[in-house]
């Protein structure tokens, strides 16, 4: 059975990535600098030899020249003047020491020329400039050179620069790796963070990194984030508990109403009354609660154009026993979407201004370049700005007793919320400003493109 190869964590990754690079670079760098310096060396030497050449050909032509021949500062110390005959007739303290400093000799038609002469072995190299210090074939022949530094005689110079480039390298991946584990040290503090986490303890927070790199803007959404669950998961546990408590409540009434019957056989008809009436309120709960999962599957293609202001006017005209209600009415108002969810928003808010309303409920649709605006206000009491959010969370009344009274399940504004987000749209509650006491939802949502078009 293969089991599964275990990737290398990023600090590895990019140790070795910081390696290799090292390795890239520095391994053809040295052989660079080594052919690079020995060609230095060489050119210099050659250039000193036939400095010390020249000189020496000039003290020849005067007829200074001096036997044995004084070394000069430039460390060219092996001279030899030889006749055309090959016989040595002038040579350094040097030279003295070593056989001929080479056998070769410079062609009549050419008077310079540098050779390089080394023992058997490959070792002991000697560079030498031979220059003919006249062009006729009987002149004298001047040989300086000297013999090859360390960094041109040793075969370990190459090596020892691969070596040194090996270990850059190595020094490379090591500070890489070093470097990267303090700079992912953040990283692993958020990990082992969130590894704590779990859904019975969502409050905990990463640390965050001070600045404003990349680490610090990861743990501050990585925060954001945790935040945001926090409150959904208080808010689940939250709607659990109301949402219990708001199913039993009609259960434990019906199970009541049914023991009171069978204890009290002359109170049936009332008792079923009673039954059936918490029974209503129960069906209206679990539809209102399903209708509230269902809004978040429903499929672009199931909504089409809805004539906003067509739709308000109907549903208006339905609630002619209610309170007054003032319409305001614009005409071809398109918005796209779902039919029965957007009846359904008006019908929640137009309910829930009815119940909160004293004397009147106004009803305005207009349009603006892009949006379809729903204005639905009655003159009760101004809701307090701490419960202009909470409103539309599920199961919460601001008046709990008065709404059950009249028969709400606590889902109106939360369903108008949910459709009118899940089309594209905004809902908000706001004071009346015109004087008059009273509350206004809005409602926005964006226009169909058709109409957004004809109102262009």
């Amino acid at each position: 059975m293969l089991l599964p190869r275990r990737s290398p964590s990023l600090r590895a990754r990019l140790a070795l990535i910081a390696t290799g690079t090292a390795a890239i670079l520095l391994i053809p760098l040295a052989i660079v600098v080594h052919v690079l310096v020995r060609d230095a060396v060489a050119d210099r030497i050659w250039d000193r030899s036939l400095d010390t050449a020249t000189h020496i050909a000039s003290q020849i032509r005067d007829g200074h020249l001096s036997d044995p021949i004084p070394a000069g500062e430039n460390g060219i110390d092996l001279i030899e003047v030889t006749r055309p005959d090959g016989r040595i007739v002038a040579e350094s303290a040097g030279a003295r020491k070593l056989p001929r400093l080479s056998p070769l000799r410079t062609a009549p038609g050419r008077e310079i020329t540098q050779t390089t002469a080394c023992s058997p072995t490959g070792h002991d190299c000697l560079y030498v400039t031979v220059l003919r210090v006249s062009p006729g074939a009987e002149s004298d022949i001047v040989y300086a050179g000297r013999a090859a530094p360390p960094i041109l005689d040793t075969p370990f110079t190459l090596p020892a620069l691969l070596l040194a480039a090996l270990l850059l390298t190595a020094l490379a991946g090591w500070t890489a790796y070093k470097f990267t584990g303090r700079a992912l040290r953040p990283v692993e503090a958020i990990r082992s963070e969130l590894a704590e986490i779990t859904e019975r303890n969502p409050g905990g927070r990463v640390p965050e990194p001070p600045g404003d790199d990349e680490f610090s803007r990861l743990a501050q959404a990585a925060n954001d984030a945790l935040s945001r669950l926090d409150m959904s998961i208080q808010r689940q546990r939250q709607f659990a508990a109301d949402a219990s408590h708001e199913l039993l409540t009609p259960i434990a009434g019906i199970r009541a109403q049914l023991e009171s019957a069978r204890l009290h056989p002359e109170d049936t008809d009332e008792a079923v009354c009673a039954a059936l009436r918490d029974t209503e309120r129960l069906e209206a709960i679990v539809a209102d609660l399903l209708l509230l999962a269902r809004i978040p599957t429903v499929p672009e293609t199931a909504r089409e154009e809805v004539d906003l202001s067509h739709l308000v006017v109907c549903e208006v005209e339905q609630r002619r026993e209610g309170l007054p209600t003032h319409l305001h009415n614009t005409p071809g108002v398109i918005v796209r979407g779902l039919r029965r969810h957007l009846t359904r928003v008006v019908a929640n808010l137009l309910d829930n201004a009815e119940r909160h309303a004293l004397t009147l409920v106004c009803v305005r649709v207009e349009r603006t370049e892009d949006e379809a605006v729903l204005y639905v206000r009655n003159d009760g009491r101004p809701i307090p700005e701490r419960d202009r959010e909470r409103i539309f969370e599920r199961f919460y009344r601001t008046d709990a007793a008065r709404s059950r009274a009249r028969g709400g399940t606590g889902l109106g504004l939360a369903i108008a919320r949910e459709v009118v987000e899940a089309h594209g749209g905004s809902i908000r509650v706001e004071d009346v400003t015109d004087g008059e006491p009273g509350v206004r939802f809005v409602i926005t949502l964006p226009l169909a493109p058709a109409c957004g078009d004809t109102q262009s």
